[in-house]
C-alpha cells in the first residue's frame, strides 16, 4: 500500500522539502511540498529524480576491491574495512601520518554526519592533510574576508534589498550565491516585481542576466577590471556612505590611488563594456541603501579570483551595504548556536600562509582550507611527506580536479586509493576500494548544512529547519554502510578516539563549540550524532523533528546589538596584497590573442550536480554530455555546426566538445560545464557524444595559479576552437 511521507532532497545543497510516495518500502516518486513556508512546492528535476538514483541498475550495492588483475569485484564491507585500516596503520607506521590525505567534496555536504567523524578520524591518525573543494571552486569566498574584515552585523537581505549585484552568478541553476538557493527563480521574480534593480556582470545573457536592469557583458576574466572601474566611479563621484566608510573602513586613499587607471573608457576599452552602462550600473548600486553584491564561480575559477571577491566586498562597503544597529536578523540560527551580531567590524585576518606548508609552489594552508590543486603533487613527488594513501568523500577527483592528466598520473601512484561513491565513477574505476554507500532517503538527515552556508550567501534567509528519518530500507540484499560509519568502524580496528565539533555561529559574542568524544565501543545512531552537531543549538534537534514537514521558527525579537565600545576594529579596503595586484592589473597589456583567441568559461546544466546524476535517463535527455555553447557567428565563421564536433585546445591540452549554439552569449566565448567525461584515454575521449569531455584538462596546476589558494586556470581560459577531423561513435 502507497504512503506518502515528508522528506527533504539531498540532491544538492537546496535541501527542498519534498512529498516521497513510498510503495512496497520503495520510493516510487516525488514532488516538492506546496505548503512548505519556504520552498512554495519547488524541486527540480534532480530532486524528483531521486526515486530513479535509488534505483539505478548502475548503483552499487556491494562495496568492490581491485584486483591483482585490475578488476573490480564485491567485498563485504567489514573485510574491506579489516584490510583498510590494517593497510593505513602499515603505511603511518612507515611513513608518518602525513601520508595520508582526505579529499571532501560537495557530496559530503548533503550527509550531516559524514565530514566530521571522518575528519576526525584523520586528526586522530595525527595527519593534517585534509583538502576539500572549496580551494577549487569558490576560494575567494574565506580568503577576501579575511583580508577586508567582516562585518559582524552581517549582510543585508536578498528579500528585502532594493539592489543586488551578480557577478558570474546564476543562482537560478546554480542554486547558490546571492538569491537564497530555495527556489531562487520565483524569489528573483517577487524582488523584481517588488522593484529590486538588479545588475550582472556575466559574458552570457544567462537566466538571471535576463532579469536584470543592468546586464553588462565583459570579455571572460576582466571581472576585476569592471569592479575597480565600479570602485573607482563610486569614489570619484563621491557616491559612498560618508558616515559609514568614515566610522568603519580604513585605507580609502590608498584605494582611490589603485582604481585611479579604471577610468569608465579604459574599462570599455579593455573589458568591452560600454562606459555609460558601467556608470549606469555604478549609480545605481550606490543609490539604494539596503543591497549587496556576490560573486560566483566563474570569477573564482578565472585569474584573481580573491581580487574579484574582496573588490566586491570593498563595493558593499563604500556603498554601506551591510546592517546596521537595530536592523532586524532574519535569521538567527536554528540548528546552529543563535547569531551573534553587532554592528561593528572584525579585524581582518591571516588569509593564507599558515599551518600545513606543502612541498610544492610555496604553497601552505589557507583561510579556504588545504590548497587541492596542490594534491595531486604531494602524491606524486617522492620524498619526505608524500602522500601514499587517499580517501576521497563526496567527491570525484578524476572528474573535478584540474589538470586530469596529472590526476590520473596521481591516482595510478597511490599505495591505497579509498573512494566512497554511489555507483563506479571516473575515480572509483581506479580506486583499490570503492566503498558502497547508503543514499539519502535510505538515512536520517537535517538541514544543518544548508543552513551552515548563509554567511556564503548560499543559506536559509529565514530561521528553517527540517528533519527527516530513513523512510526506505536498503535495496533487498545490499551491503551498504553510512559514510560516517565507514570511518568510525576504521577507527574502531586501529583503536583511535574520535571527538567530533559541534556547529558553531561565527561573531563577537560566539562561545567556543562544544565537543563530543565518540563511545568507541558501542557504535552511536546517526541521530546520536546528530544531537552531538547540533548541542548549543538556538531550537533543540527534538523540537525540530516535531515538524517533518518542515517549519520557519522565529524570533522577532532577534536584532543587530550595538557595537562594544572597546572595538577598534575597521574594514580594510585596501588591503596591501589586493592593491599590488590591481596594480598589476593596470600595469598588464591586452587585446586579442591570435594564437588562442577563445576564452573558455565554466557553466552549470539545471539537471545534473557536477559529476553526479549523469547516469539518470531522465536527467540527460537533452544533454547527455557537457555542450561547448558559442555565439552563432561563432560557429558560422569556424564553418561549425550546432550538434558537430569541434576540437577545444589550451595551451597545454586538448578536449573534444559537441558545439551549440547561444544567442546570449558573447562572441569569442566558448561557455561550458565542468564536471564531465572520464579519464583521459583515446578511447574515452571519442566518447564524447556519450559522456562529454572534462574541461579541467585544459588547465595545468602548475602554470597561471593563484600563488595562495593554489587554484589554476580553470575558466577564461584561453582557447582555440577548430573542427574535429577524425571519426566520432554516434
Amino acid at each position: 500500500m502507497a504512503e506518502v511521507l515528508d522528506s527533504f532532497c539531498r540532491f544538492c545543497h537546496a535541501s527542498c522539502a519534498i512529498k516521497v510516495t513510498v510503495e512496497d518500502g520503495c520510493a516510487v516518486s516525488v514532488i516538492g511540498n506546496k505548503d512548505n513556508p519556504v520552498y512554495w512546492g519547488y524541486t527540480c528535476a534532480k530532486g524528483r529524480a531521486l526515486p530513479a538514483q535509488h534505483a539505478n541498475p548502475e548503483r552499487l550495492l556491494r562495496s568492490m576491491k581491485r584486483g591483482s588483475d585490475g578488476r573490480h569485484r564485491p567485498i563485504p564491507v567489514d573485510q574491506a574495512m579489516d584490510e583498510i585500516a590494517a593497510k593505513v596503520s602499515r603505511l603511518v607506521a612507515d611513513h608518518g601520518p602525513r601520508s595520508v590525505a582526505l579529499y571532501t567534496g560537495t557530496y559530503s555536504l548533503p550527509y550531516p554526519a559524514a565530514t566530521p567523524v571522518a575528519g576526525a578520524w584523520l586528526s586522530a591518525l595525527g595527519s593534517p592533510m585534509h583538502f576539500t573543494s572549496a580551494t577549487i571552486d569558490q576560494p575567494g569566498k574565506m580568503i577576501a574576508p579575511a583580508l577586508h574584515g567582516v562585518w559582524q552585523g552581517g549582510a543585508c537581505d536578498f528579500d528585502h534589498a532594493d539592489v543586488w549585484m551578480l557577478v558570474g552568478a546564476n543562482p537560478t541553476i546554480a542554486k547558490s550565491i546571492g538569491i537564497p538557493c530555495m527556489n531562487p527563480a520565483k524569489r528573483l521574480h517577487d524582488a523584481v516585481k517588488r522593484g529590486l534593480q538588479l545588475i550582472v556582470i556575466d559574458p552570457r545573457r544567462s537566466e538571471a542576466a535576463k532579469a536584470a536592469a543592468v546586464h553588462l557583458q565583459p570579455r571572460p576574466g576582466e571581472d576585476p577590471t569592471v569592479l575597480a572601474g565600479l570602485v573607482r566611479y563610486i569614489l570619484v563621484e563621491d557616491l559612498i556612505d560618508h558616515d559609514f566608510v568614515a566610522d568603519q573602513a580604513h585605507g580609502v586613499d590608498r584605494l582611490r590611488q589603485a582604481v585611479a587607471p579604471f577610468t569608465p573608457d579604459y574599462v570599455e576599452q579593455r573589458a568591452d563594456v560600454p562606459a555609460l552602462e558601467l556608470v549606469r550600473a555604478a549609480r545605481l548600486f550606490a543609490s539604494r541603501r539596503n543591497g549587496g553584491a556576490n560573486c560566483g564561480t566563474g570569477p573564482n575559477m578565472a585569474r584573481r579570483g580573491n581580487l574579484s571577491e574582496y573588490l566586491t566586498l570593498v563595493l558593499n562597503t563604500l556603498t554601506g551595504h551591510w546592517k546596521r544597529a537595530g536592523d532586524p536578523i532574519r535569521n538567527p540560527g536554528v540548528l546552529m548556536p543563535p547569531v551573534t551580531a553587532r554592528a561593528q567590524p572584525g579585524a581582518p585576518y591571516p588569509g593564507w600562509g599558515f599551518g600545513e606548508k606543502m612541498r610544492v609552489r610555496g604553497l601552505a594552508n589557507t583561510a579556504a582550507g588545504l590548497p587541492t590543486a596542490a594534491l595531486a603533487d604531494e602524491i606524486l613527488l617522492p620524498g619526505e611527506g608524500q602522500v601514499k594513501a587517499l580517501f576521497s568523500l563526496g567527491g570525484n577527483p578524476m572528474a573535478a580536479w584540474p589538470d586530469q592528466d596529472k590526476t590520473l598520473a596521481a591516482m595510478r601512484a597511490l599505495d591505497l586509493n579509498v573512494t566512497l561513491d554511489i555507483k563506479m565513477s571516473a575515480t572509483a574505476k581506479l580506486a583499490d576500494y570503492v566503498i558502497a554507500p547508503k543514499l539519502s532517503l535510505e538515512v536520517p538527515g537535517m538541514t544543518l548544512p544548508t543552513e551552515s552556508l548563509t554567511p556564503y550567501a548560499m543559506g536559509y534567509p529565514v530561521p528553517y529547519a527540517q528533519y527527516s528519518p530513513a523512510i526506505v530500507d536498503p535495496p533487498e540484499g545490499s551491503d551498504l554502510i553510512e559514510e560516517w560509519e565507514f570511518f568510525y568502524g576504521l577507527a574502531q580496528r586501529m583503536d583511535l578516539p574520535l571527538t567530533i565539533t559541534a556547529a558553531w555561529s561565527w561573531g563577537p559574542d560566539a562561545e567556543s563549540p562544544a565537543t563530543t568524544e565518540l563511545d568507541m565501543r558501542s557504535k552511536p545512531t546517526t541521530d546520536a550524532l546528530f544531537e552531538a552537531l547540533t548541542k548549543g543549538s538556538r531550537i533543540p534537534l527534538a523540537e525540530v523533528k516535531r515538524h517533518p514537514e518542515g517549519r520557519i521558527f522565529e524570533d522577532p525579537t532577534a536584532r543587530v546589538g550595538l557595537p562594544r565600545p572597546e572595538c577598534t576594529a575597521k574594514l580594510e579596503v585596501a588591503d596591501g596584497t589586493m592593491m599590488a595586484e590591481l596594480e598589476e592589473v593596470a600595469g598588464e597589456s591586452f587585446g586579442r590573442d591570435r594564437a588562442f583567441p577563445y576564452r573558455l568559461i565554466s557553466r552549470r546544466l539545471p539537471d545534473v550536480h557536477n559529476s553526479a546524476g549523469r547516469d539518470i535517463p531522465s536527467l540527460v535527455r537533452k544533454y547527455r554530455y557537457n555542450p561547448a555553447f558559442m555565439h552563432p557567428l561563432d560557429l558560422e565563421m569556424l564553418g561549425l555546426e550546432p550538434g558537430s564536433v569541434a576540437e577545444i585546445q589550451s595551451e597545454y591540452a586538448s578536449i573534444l566538445g559537441i558545439v551549440e549554439a547561444e544567442e546570449g552569449l558573447r562572441m569569442g566565448v566558448v561557455s561550458m560545464p565542468h564536471g564531465f567525461g572520464d579519464a583521459p584515454d583515446p578511447d574515452n575521449d571519442l566518447r564524447v557524444r556519450e559522456i562529454g569531455s572534462n574541461t579541467g584538462r585544459l588547465s595545468p596546476v602548475d602554470r597561471d595559479y593563484d600563488p595562495y589558494s593554489g587554484i589554476p586556470l580553470m575558466s577564461a581560459i584561453p582557447v582555440r576552437v577548430r573542427r574535429h577531423q577524425g571519426p566520432i561513435p554516434d
